[in-house]
C-alpha cells in the first residue's frame, strides 16, 4: 500500500537530529494520524470523500474505511455524509472533526518543539 506523506519536506540540516511521528490510538487501533488528518482536511476543502481521496491518490474505499474507522471510534462523528440526488451527495467535517484537527495540530506542534529541544541536547 502506498504511504502518503502529509507533511512538507523539511530543510536538511547537517548533523544529528531527533525525529518522530505521532498518532492517537484507541484500544490499539489507529484513531488519528497525519494521513487521516490530511484526509479530513481534504474532505473539508472539497466537500466530498471521493474528491478528497482522488486528491491523495487514494481509493474511495480506503478513504471511506478510514473515515468509517474514525467515526466509529469517536464519541461524535468527525465526518457526516449526505446521499446523492439531483444536486449530488457530499461530505462535511463536523464540529467534532474540526476540534480533532485543532487538537492534533497542537499535539504535533508540541512534539516538534520537544524534538527540537532534544536535538539541541544531543552530544554529537
Amino acid at each position: 500500500m502506498k504511504k502518503h506523506r502529509a507533511h512538507k519536506k523539511k530543510e536538511v540540516v547537517a548533523g544529528y537530529s531527533c525525529n518522530g511521528r505521532i498518532w492517537i490510538e484507541n484500544n490499539g487501533e489507529t484513531f488519528l494520524g497525519i494521513g487521516r488528518v490530511v484526509l479530513l482536511q481534504r474532505v473539508r476543502e472539497y466537500g466530498s470523500i471521493s474528491a478528497a481521496a482522488r486528491s491523495m491518490k487514494m481509493s474511495y474505499k480506503h478513504a471511506w474505511d478510514l473515515i468509517s474507522s474514525m467515526n466509529r471510534q469517536a464519541p461524535f462523528p468527525l465526518v457526516e455524509t449526505s446521499k446523492g440526488g439531483k444536486g449530488g451527495g457530499g461530505a462535511r467535517v463536523t464540529t467534532a472533526g474540526e476540534e480533532a484537527l485543532t487538537r492534533f495540530a497542537a499535539l504535533q506542534e508540541r512534539l516538534a518543539n520537544f524534538l527540537a529541544e532534544e536535538t539541541m541536547d544531543l552530544p554529537w
